[in-house]
């Protein structure tokens, strides 16, 4: 995975959000090892002290849990899981329709476009 960063904000935050997208995302699947700080640190070019950090906060969500001398794995709570992607795209949405309605769009034309994109399988 390309680890990209925006340096207007946090580091941690932005690992913990890219973490927590590979989890619902399904790229570190329910149940998984995650790798050690370490490689992580290294993959994203990170001190490990961040990358902890970003882990810490996984952990209290209860995304991920450790296991003592095993390392950190991905929660097997697939429905915690469902729940925060679902949480997530609706965040996604309410600043698509917030962005679309500073174009003029009603709600009721940014749902006919969608149904239009959706339609013509114009979608990737």
């Amino acid at each position: 995975m390309a680890w990209q960063f925006d340096s207007g904000r946090p580091i941690y935050t932005q690992l913990l959000e890219q973490i927590r997208f590979l989890i619902i995302s399904g790229q570190y699947p329910a149940g998984s090892k995650l790798p050690s700080v370490r490689d992580l640190a290294a993959e994203s070019s990170v001190n490990p002290n961040t990358m902890q950090r970003a882990l810490t906060e996984l952990e209290r969500s209860g995304l991920i849990y450790s296991q003592r001398t095993a390392g950190r794995f991905v929660t097997e709570d697939e429905e915690l899981i469902k729940q925060m992607k679902e949480s997530i795209g609706q965040e996604k949405i309410l600043i698509f329709f917030h962005e679309m309605e500073q174009l003029g769009y009603e709600a009721d034309e940014i749902i006919d476009l969608i149904h239009k994109i959706v339609s013509s399988d114009s979608l990737i």
